[in-house]
Parts: structure tokens; C-alpha cells; sequence
């Protein structure tokens, strides 16, 4: 699987981005992006300390979940979550996207939809992934609409939860 793809950002720029598993080394970068993103869209603020805790438990224990990052020049440039649910109903995993963070300065450029697009040519090459499920903030309308345009729906379903740490 080709992991590099370019962009085109303007008519004049063009650069490429490298699509690949999260590793290790990304720690600190995907918990600032996390520590970033909770406080952006729901003005949490997180510990940095127990993010990247949480983070490194992800990485080191791949049966959780993965990450599949974005980097350019060297940088994370932008990240996601995905976590698996056992479906009964069909008989599959519904990979979950969580945690997604795209730093600001490249926003609006396709960032997103390369991260997703890679997920999704994952799933292809399984025959247990039935769907893909992620949550959005209410009022993000720029996410919403973003979503939407890479064919994923809006569902009847509200999340209620209860925390206990």
C-alpha cells in the first residue's frame, strides 16, 4: 500500500504528506494534539500527563486500538483514533474514529479526508470491518459538513454516558 500522498494546498504549493501508523515515538505530539482538540471543542482541560499516560497505554497495546497519523517535513500535522465495537447484528467491527486532530495551520486542506481515506483502504483489506462511527460536537457544523461530504450519515442515535474516573 502506497502510505504517500500528495496535495495540492493552492494552485502554486504542493507538498506531500506521509499517511502511517502512529508509533511510540508520536506520544507527546498526539497527546498535545488530544489535550488540544478536548479543549477546542468542549473547553476541557486535560492534564497533559495522564493523556499521554492514556495515549502510550494505546500504543503499546495495539488489541485496543491504533492511530494512523499525518506528517509532513517531519511533523504530525494531524491524527485519529480508531477503536473497534463487535457488531452481533452484523457479524463485524465498527471501527470507531476518535481523537481526530488536525494542527490549525493546516486545516481545510484535505488533512482529514487523506487520514479517513486511509482507514478506509485498511478496512477493505479485512473482511470483519462493517462501518465506520464517529461522534461529533453538536455545534461543530464544520465537522459535521466535513463528514458528510466523505458519505458518512448522520445517525438516529443519542450517547448518553456516565463517567467514573
Amino acid at each position: 500500500m502506497n502510505e504517500y500522498f500528495p496535495y495540492l494546498i493552492s494552485s502554486t504549493i504542493e507538498y506531500n504528506i506521509q499517511i502511517r501508523p502512529g508509533k511510540e515515538r508520536d506520544c507527546e505530539t498526539l497527546a498535545r494534539f488530544n489535550v488540544a482538540m478536548a479543549h477546542e471543542t468542549e473547553g476541557k482541560k486535560l492534564r497533559h500527563d495522564v493523556v499521554a499516560s492514556g495515549v502510550r497505554q494505546m500504543l503499546r497495546h495495539p488489541e485496543r486500538g491504533f492511530y494512523i497519523v499525518a506528517e509532513a517535513d517531519s511533523s504530525l500535522i494531524g491524527s485519529l483514533m480508531v477503536t473497534a465495537e463487535w457488531s452481533d447484528w452484523r457479524n463485524g467491527f465498527f471501527w470507531w474514529i476518535q481523537s481526530v486532530y488536525i494542527d490549525p495551520g493546516h486545516r481545510r486542506k484535505g488533512i482529514f479526508r487523506s487520514l479517513y481515506g486511509h482507514v478506509k483502504t485498511m478496512a477493505e483489506e479485512r473482511d470483519d470491518i462493517c462501518g465506520f462511527r464517529l461522534y461529533v460536537e453538536q455545534e461543530n457544523r464544520a465537522a459535521q459538513a466535513t463528514y458528510a461530504s466523505l458519505g458518512m450519515q448522520e445517525t438516529s442515535y443519542r450517547m448518553y454516558e456516565e463517567t467514573v474516573l
